[in-house]
């Protein structure tokens, strides 16, 4: 019965985990969430390295809070924040996502993870704009992916469209992206910028702004200009 009830219990923490904000103050809260999250790694010992990563970056996904739980079943899931570079150096206002996904197999844990995802060049970001990405799924993506405490970032990701960096607490071993699916959420867009836009108008064509979003940009190009 115990077991039941911690499957309940950690299948309702995924479900939570992958729902987005669903108003303005919601969104706002992630978005100051994600800043906090870039704070918080690049003060970290390799805060450098994911620096160094950015400066070449055409866009970067934040997600300050991925919840991995499971018993048997498990899933996970978070909001996400996407931003991209101007041809001048200027960040965009953000974009929504959530991140999700489902597995089966023997696992026990429950995990909270950060998460930024350097997304290097115009293929890679067309890919996510495009349709629900599906981490690792697409062979003509190469993706790299960097843990905490690592050296030489900038080499790993060398030939990579996309780079991950995650930080992770919990009973989880490791941290690992691959099969997660992003899909923009249209619905917190619309309610952060007072009207229907499409990811491509806010992050390439910069036809949406929210002056909230502000810091998030500003502690990016402290970081990645």
């Amino acid at each position: 019965m115990a077991r039941f009830a911690l499957v309940a219990l950690v299948s309702l923490i995924a479900l939570g985990a992958c729902a987005g904000p669903s108003d303005e103050s919601g969104a706002q809260r992630l978005v100051d969430r994600s800043t906090l999250t870039v704070e918080s790694i690049m003060s970290s010992s390799s805060g450098p390295s994911v620096a160094s990563t950015l400066k070449s970056a055409r866009a970067v996904m934040v997600c300050p809070q991925v919840f991995k739980a499971g018993f048997i079943l498990g899933g996970s899931g978070g909001g996400c924040v996407m931003v991209a570079r101007a041809g001048a150096g200027a960040w965009s206002d953000p974009a929504f996502y959530t991140i999700g996904s489902g597995s089966f197999g023997l696992q026990a844990g429950l995990e909270d993870s950060s998460v930024m995802m350097m997304i290097m060049n115009d293929r890679a970001l067309d890919a996510v704009i495009n349709s629900h990405f599906k981490i690792g799924a697409d062979a003509s993506i190469a993706i790299a992916t960097l843990g905490a405490g690592i050296g030489g970032a900038t080499t790993a990701a060398m030939h990579a469209d996309i780079v991950t960096f995650a930080t992770n607490r919990g009973l989880y071993a490791g941290v690992s992206l691959d099969g997660a699916v992003l899909s923009a959420d249209t619905d917190s867009d619309a309610a952060y910028y007072g009207r229907q836009v499409t990811t491509r108008q806010i992050v390439v064509e910069m036809q949406a702004n929210n002056a909230g979003s502000n810091p998030l940009r500003a502690v990016l190009a402290r970081y990645g200009d």
